[in-house]
């Protein structure tokens, strides 16, 4: 198995346009960057899928290589987008891929349907491309071109700003991908809001694992923006709350992506409690 890591930011990237906060003005000083957050899986080498594909979509795959069009003009080797939220973040970047000649998107049904009303995006990508839906089986083995294997968690109920309804509570999902040949599993949960028991159970016994890593603490907010709402309110556990649940985890590789702009642990060069996913990273097995 190998994982390609797209992006690394959260929402807006690193640095954020809009932003003077203290990481985005180190960033810009410093020539760095990060794109927001999404990875490329695939089990053989031929079959890859993405796993959300964020507004940064074009330039991470034209960076990324290993996914390159061919051998026909037309032919890719992207199977299709898993996706495990409805934010934008995560879905803005299915609209770049309406070249496709084939698309196919899976998700809960909670997320392809505000991607269907709230978010229209299924419409529009309908009178572009060959579309094709699956919905994303909570619990159960679900198997994917090049010998991959995929099981759902639902994590959290948190809906995007704006959606207005939906269907049910399964807006952020955690994703456990197993290559079938050699057993070796990959964990993807950039959206955490809990450590809960059946997130420990989903966790166990895999090989590396890319969680939330938004915010390193619950008061940064609060310190760079003045914003009042924690990590928490916004659906996201900081990474210092995660560290004493995974000392049952040793075995795991365990990296931290979706760093949100006010992390410390996002900057260049900062000294981090854990590892931070950077863009362009390969994790293989």
């Amino acid at each position: 198995m190998k994982v390609r890591i797209l992006g690394s930011a959260a929402g807006g990237g690193l640095p954020q346009w809009n932003c003077a906060c203290t990481g985005c003005t180190a960033a810009r000083r410093s020539g760095s960057h990060r794109t927001q957050d999404g990875v490329a899986v695939t089990g053989d080498g031929i079959a890859w899928y993405l796993v959300n594909a964020s507004p940064d979509i074009r330039t991470q795959l034209l960076a990324a290589g290993d996914v390159e069009p061919g051998p026909g003009p037309r032919d890719t080797p992207i199977r299709g987008v898993l996706l495990t939220t409805a934010e934008i973040d995560h879905t803005a970047g299915l609209l770049s891929l309406r070249e496709a000649n084939r698309l196919t998107l899976y998700g809960t049904g909670t997320v392809l349907g505000a991607l269907q009303t709230s978010l229209p995006v299924i419409p529009v990508l309908r009178r572009y491309t060959d579309l094709r839906l699956h919905e994303l089986p909570i619990g159960e083995p679900l198997s994917l071109d090049g010998g991959l294997t995929v099981r759902t968690a639902v994590v959290g109920a948190k809906r995007p700003r704006y959606a207005d309804h939906g269907t049910g509570d399964d807006w952020v999902c955690a994703l456990r991908i197993t290559d079938d040949r050699t057993g070796r599993v990959f964990v993807y949960a950039s959206c955490l809001p809990e450590w809960t028991d059946a997130f420990d159970d989903f966790l166990k016994g895999s090989d590396a694992a890319l969680l939330d890593g938004t915010f390193l603490t619950g008061d940064e907010m609060a310190r760079e923006t003045g914003l009042t709402r924690t990590p928490r309110e916004m659906g996201h556990m900081p990474i210092v709350e995660a560290l004493p649940a995974l000392r049952r985890h040793r075995g795991v590789r365990v990296l931290f992506g979706h760093l949100n702009n006010t992390n410390p642990a996002a900057s260049a060069g900062a000294d981090a409690p854990a590892e931070m996913a950077a863009d362009g990273q390969t994790i293989e097995w």
